[in-house]
């Protein structure tokens, strides 16, 4: 069965250590995911692309720089991708997917955690639904996103780490 993300009812948000003592939250406003899943409803391969230009963290000028070649290179990679190459059922409603993950162009082997709803319920509106979690972190230098600026007191203003979760209620397609 193909699943389809809802958008309205899904979010992408991640968390990145700004001066080594406060976090800088931010958001993708626009994506698109699906699962395929067997006969018992078990997922087997996943699919996400981000469109990286909907980046937010609620400051513009943030925001525009995040965009330029000195961090994600919208103009060059207007997309992040991840798809699938194997799924391990952990157990009950939890699985370890991995996949491989491109940023900027950049493409490495990457594995997340992944808990499911199980089973799916009908919609008030008569559709199947159903919905996926899960979090993570990376490095952001593995993508090739190395832009950072050291500070007068020592360390250095964007961590190399980056903390995602995600959030996503998926619609029966077939």
């Amino acid at each position: 069965m193909t699943w389809n993300i809802e958008p309205t009812h899904s979010s992408i948000d991640f968390t990145v250590r700004h001066m080594g003592f406060s976090n800088v939250r931010g958001r993708f406003e626009n994506f698109s995911a699906n699962l395929e899943t067997d006969a018992d409803n078990k997922p087997v391969s996943a699919t996400v692309t981000i469109d990286a230009s909907s980046i937010n963290t609620n400051v513009e000028d943030r925001d525009n720089h995040l965009r330029s070649a000195d961090f994600f290179d919208v103009e060059n990679h207007p997309n992040i991708t991840f798809q699938s190459t194997s799924i391990t059922d952990l157990g009950g409603n939890n699985y370890r997917v991995d996949g491989d993950l491109t940023i900027r162009g950049t493409t490495n082997p990457f594995s997340i955690e992944l808990e499911t709803s199980g089973e799916a319920v009908k919609s008030p509106f008569g559709m199947m639904v159903a919905a996926a979690n899960g979090a993570g972190s990376l490095n952001r230098k593995d993508y090739g996103l190395t832009w950072n600026q050291v500070l007068e007191a020592g360390g250095v203003l964007v961590s190399d780490t980056v903390k995602f979760s995600f959030d996503f209620e998926l619609i029966q397609a077939d």
